[in-house]
């Protein structure tokens, strides 16, 4: 898509004020897929050399903005990790071509902040934690979970900028399990649900996406019951948080949302069948 309204490509290490139809490029998978009428200008995030992948001196992940998926399924890192096939199975659940997974961002990924979004799913899930970076140079961290507030919405102010997401050691230590459904075999999720079991404590996460318009994380310090399971499901996701689209009605994405959180409650509190990773054809 040629975006014809842009008069300027501006290198982002370059000092200036922050304008009108201003916009971040980092891949442009989404910039350059559709009209963008209201862009003027796009700051290139392309000469900033920062590190796609960093492991902190407290064992933690840090993950900047510009990493690209195809960087971050690549990354050996994960073989020594609890949680390591989380990211091969979120960065599986974009069904994109080659060319999207060499261009694509994790940091575009969140800012797009669409429910489908599989690196909202994977950074919410482990307690990813946003660095965001104001035109002052001010810096402050929003939890990923919290960070998108809405289906194209999230926290970010005018001129502010994802600058990385740290995923703690801890987190990436849990014992995982993941579920998918879309309506096609290789359609866009309807749902994706992944269950993380804390190392130290034994506590159980549920995080929702994809289903709802905002990611919702459900924690429980001892192993739910089913049905302690299914009341804080209902609880925690109003009737009107379902999405609506093409990919699934909310009746169908909330029926496979209590579906697939206790299939991942058995999974990881009650020893049941290991199915981690399958993506479930639901549309029959």
């Amino acid at each position: 898509m040629d975006l014809n309204t842009v008069l300027e490509v501006r290198d982002a290490r370059r000092r200036g004020g922050w304008q009108q139809g201003d916009a971040w490029l980092a891949g442009g998978t989404y910039l350059f897929s559709e009209p963008q009428v209201h862009l003027r200008r796009l700051i290139d995030l392309g000469g900033t050399g920062w590190e796609p992948l960093r492991v902190t001196a407290d064992d933690s992940l840090e993950i900047a903005a510009t990493c690209t998926i195809a960087r971050l399924f690549r990354f050996p890192d994960h073989e020594r990790r609890a949680a390591g096939p989380l990211f091969q199975q979120c960065c599986h659940a974009f069904l994109a071509s080659w060319k999207i997974w060499n261009m694509a961002t994790v940091g575009g990924n969140l800012c797009n902040s669409l429910p489908a979004g599989p690196m909202i799913s994977l950074t919410a899930a482990l307690d990813g934690v946003c660095l965001l970076r104001g035109q002052s140079g001010a810096l402050r961290e929003v939890p990923v979970a919290d960070f998108v507030t809405g289906a194209g919405r999230n926290l970010l102010e005018r001129g502010e900028l994802l600058r990385s997401v740290t995923l703690p050691a801890r987190a990436l230590a849990g014992r995982t399990a993941f579920r998918q459904a879309s309506l096609y075999g290789l359609g866009r999720s309807g749902v994706l649900v992944i269950g993380v079991l804390d190392p130290v404590d034994g506590a159980l996460t549920v995080t929702v996406t994809a289903s709802t318009v905002r990611p919702v994380r459900l924690r429980f310090p001892l192993p739910p019951n089913a049905r302690a399971l299914h009341e804080a499901v209902e609880h925690a996701i109003a009737p009107g948080e379902y999405f609506d689209d093409i990919h699934g009605t909310p009746a169908w994405r909330r029926h496979m949302t209590f579906r697939l959180a206790e299939e991942i409650r058995r999974e990881l509190t009650e020893g049941g069948p290991g199915a981690a990773g399958r993506t479930e054809e639901a549309g029959r």
